[in-house]
């Protein structure tokens, strides 16, 4: 019988890392459109647009398995904590208690960093510790120190040394997991188990590589970019260049282009939606 039905673990992928990636990468183009031309880079503007995609999907899964994780955690009856303090730079990736004990997990994908970050992961961890203690104090704590791949391990023996240093001067029991060792650890292995298998099932689900036609599907791209601030609008049509080279790439038969000059059109009594409309209508 499956902890976790498979449809919602679906869904908190998809969501996580799909969801709203046409409106995020069409803000970071008009922020920084240098970035996807120019002369001196190895890449022609699709080439870096389908680079942009990739690496947020890589960022945004890190988010999906937290959410995933913590879903699971309250499914198995474990009290959900807050996990978001005054100091937003110290939001606490996983906290939740049972009957003996708060746990707070530091949760990354995978130990893979250089030697710099190592030393600043360990820090930000000392950092929540001193916050945890002092959110629950007279309580059990236990921190844990997590990477959900268990095949990259690059650090793992500076963390081992580092970690019962910090232990031994604050008192509180740390622990280094990976992969399974986590769920092992909490006795819920069958948890790591569907995991793996939902996991699978996903990939094989997905595309090979992200849709860079934004057009396949205009109704759903308007609706989801149309209520971008006015000023990544005006960037984005501001530059003959860009619009040619990058707007045009990601709408090629400019469907959503289109949808776009309409509804500017029936805001045009305010200002800027106006001159939107007259940038995108020459352009056009």
């Amino acid at each position: 019988m499956s902890i976790m039905d498979y449809n919602k673990f679906e869904n908190i992928f998809n969501k996580e890392i799909f969801e709203n990636s046409k409106p995020k990468l069409i803000e970071t183009i008009a922020n920084e459109p240098n970035r996807y031309i120019g002369l001196f880079r190895p890449t022609k503007p699709k080439g870096k647009l389908l680079q942009n995609l990739l690496q947020s999907h890589e960022i945004r899964m890190g988010n999906a398995f937290e959410l995933l994780f913590e879903e699971y955690f309250r499914i198995l009856g474990y009290s959900i904590l807050q996990k978001k303090f005054n100091d937003k730079k110290l939001d606490i990736d996983q906290c939740f208690k049972d009957n003996n004990a708060v746990y707070f997990i530091e949760q990354k994908m995978r130990d893979d960093h250089d030697s710099s970050k190592k030393r600043g992961q360990i820090s930000n961890f000392e950092k929540k510790l001193n916050l945890m203690m002092n959110n629950y104090q007279g309580q059990k704590l236990i921190g844990i120190f997590y990477f959900v791949d268990p095949d990259l391990r690059k650090n793992e023996n500076y963390y081992k040394l580092e970690l019962p240093k910090m232990q031994n001067d604050y008192g509180i029991d740390l622990y280094l997991f990976y992969g399974k060792e986590l769920f092992d650890f909490m006795n819920i292995s069958d948890v790591w188990d569907e995991i793996l298998v939902y996991l699978q099932k996903w990939k094989n689900s997905i595309p090979d590589l992200p849709e860079l036609n934004f057009d396949l599907e205009p109704e759903q791209t308007f609706d989801e970019i149309k209520d971008l601030d006015p000023r990544i609008f005006r960037r984005l049509f501001e530059n003959q260049e860009i619009f040619n080279d990058i707007v045009l790439t990601l709408f090629p038969q400019r469907k959503t282009l289109n949808l776009l000059l309409d509804y500017f059109k029936q805001k045009s009594s305010i200002t800027i939606y106006g001159t939107l409309f007259n940038k995108l209508q020459r352009l056009l």
